[in-house]
């Protein structure tokens, strides 16, 4: 019996792919694992392997296409099932066509809002701006106008203003002057702000709770985002090519510039003597390439990391600014930032605090290939408290880092530069390692920051203060 294989899940929160290659065609042989499409999500690109070995009787997906879970993908006669099976195979291509059918009707009902939309934003502007026509039969309106007249009209302009829906149909946006302009200086953009007020008016506080990341007046979550400023036209000054952004980079702008505009950022900057940690990297290594990994400073940083974050919880806690609570993590998953050819991807090491020093390299060395291979799968990128990033290696030494929301924090490596050191025996060579810290400041304060710093510093110069202090 031939198999419906359908898009499985894809991680939390992501609930659709682009098709960036079909691996197989129609006809071909496959083995059980091997991959029949390679598709991008907004955090990773991988290869979705064939759930059983057998024959392609039909691809029901093509390259550019824009699937979700539960589409159909492929339809696939089981090896073992002879040459009996073929002529069903030609009775289920059209049962593929009309599963395809209902997968395209499951979108339909987006497009069945619009007209919804349209005569939802017809009724507001039949008798003229909707919120004058509520705030009417107030007995307290006529007072108000005759007191202020210039502010009533002013905010009577700024009611009609709007971007068209879908359909082109304007839907007006009710906030005064003063509130647009807020909204222009924070970077918000006015026409996704939710409105507390009568007929929908927004205020002032309506505006900084969207730009603090939430909406009181809805109790719902949402995102501030910045309106972006049009470009001028390149191709005046010379020739330009244009290419569309992946799936991997868009996310990483919407949420690094969301993470920028909602979290107030500090950084604190160190240099740290690690000469006798490099002495004990080269003893080792050996030891652990033995095992299949390799022994790098964010390896061994991981550990020590982990450690300075048990005596510093904080820095792996998250803020809920919507029910006002912290939320005091009791694991250490910590995210090491990867440079790939398809952009920035965070793979996470889980129970950092559990593993020794020969573990985390072996692991931190196959994510680290998984990520730049493509075939990182979801479920390895979530789940982080805490994240490391090293620029080191591209000879980079100070730099600040951007928090990766919901976490607290972020670890920025550096350089080794070889400086002379005063010492007690006098000036020495040492070789000295650049850290930065960010932290939100709504959770940590400066102080909090320096100390964890602090800590960690004492424990790169002193490895075994993480014994004595665990």
């Amino acid at each position: 019996m031939a198999i419906e294989f359908t898009l499985p899940d894809l991680g939390e929160g992501i609930d659709e792919a682009d098709v960036l290659a079909v691996l197989v065609k129609e006809g071909d042989t496959v083995s059980e694992e091997q991959g029949l499409i390679e598709v991008e999500t907004e955090k990773a690109t991988m290869e979705v392997p064939s759930p059983a070995a057998g024959k392609i009787v039909s691809i029901n997906v093509k390259q550019g296409d824009t699937i979700h879970p539960g589409q159909l993908i492929a339809v696939i006669e089981p090896a073992g099932e002879g040459e009996g099976p073929a002529e069903p195979e030609a009775k289920e291509e059209p049962e593929a066509k009309e599963d395809e059918a209902p997968a395209e009707e499951k979108e339909e009902p987006a497009e069945e809002l619009e007209p919804a939309a349209a005569e939802k934003a017809e009724e507001e502007e039949e008798p003229a701006p909707e919120p004058e026509r509520e705030e009417a039969p107030e007995p307290e309106r006529p007072a108000a106008r005759e007191e202020e007249p210039e502010k009533e009209e002013a905010e009577e302009e700024d009611v009609t203003p709007a971007a068209p829906s879908g359909d082109g149909a304007r839907v007006p946006v009710a906030a005064a002057p003063s509130v647009r302009k807020l909204a222009r200086e924070i970077g918000v953009d006015i026409r996704a702000v939710p409105g507390s007020g009568p007929g929908g008016r927004i205020s002032v506080e309506d505006v900084k709770s969207f730009a603090r990341g939430r909406t009181d007046g809805a109790g719902g979550v949402a995102v501030a985002r910045m309106q972006p400023e049009p470009l001028p036209d390149f191709t005046r000054f010379g020739e330009v090519e244009r290419k569309p952004m992946t799936r991997v980079r868009r996310s990483t702008a919407q949420n690094l510039s969301t993470s920028w505009t909602t979290i107030p950022h500090v950084t604190i900057f160190e240099k740290v003597d690690v000469t006798a940690l490099e002495e004990f990297r080269k003893r080792y290594r050996g030891t652990v390439e033995a095992a299949g990994g390799r022994l790098t400073f964010t390896a061994i940083l991981l550990k020590i990391v982990a450690a300075a974050l048990k005596a510093h919880p904080k820095l792996n806690a998250s803020i809920d600014m919507a029910t006002q609570e912290i939320v005091y993590k009791q694991y250490y998953h910590l995210g090491v930032a990867a440079d790939t050819e398809r952009g920035l991807l965070v793979p996470v090491i889980r129970d950092v605090d559990k593993k020794s020093i020969v573990d985390l390299s072996v692991e931190l060395t196959d994510l680290s290939e998984a990520a730049r291979s493509g075939k990182l799968p979801p479920d390895k990128m979530q789940g982080a408290s805490f994240t490391i990033t090293n620029l080191g290696p591209f000879r980079t030494g100070y730099f600040t880092p951007i928090i990766n929301p919901p976490e607290a924090a972020i670890l920025g490596v550096g350089r080794m530069d070889e400086e002379p050191v005063y010492t007690e025996s006098g000036l020495e060579p040492r070789k000295m390692l650049s850290l930065s810290l960010s932290f939100d400041h709504r959770l940590v304060d400066g102080a909090d920051g320096a100390r964890f710093m602090a800590w960690l510093v004492d424990a790169v110069n002193e490895p075994l203060l993480i014994a004595l202090q665990s």
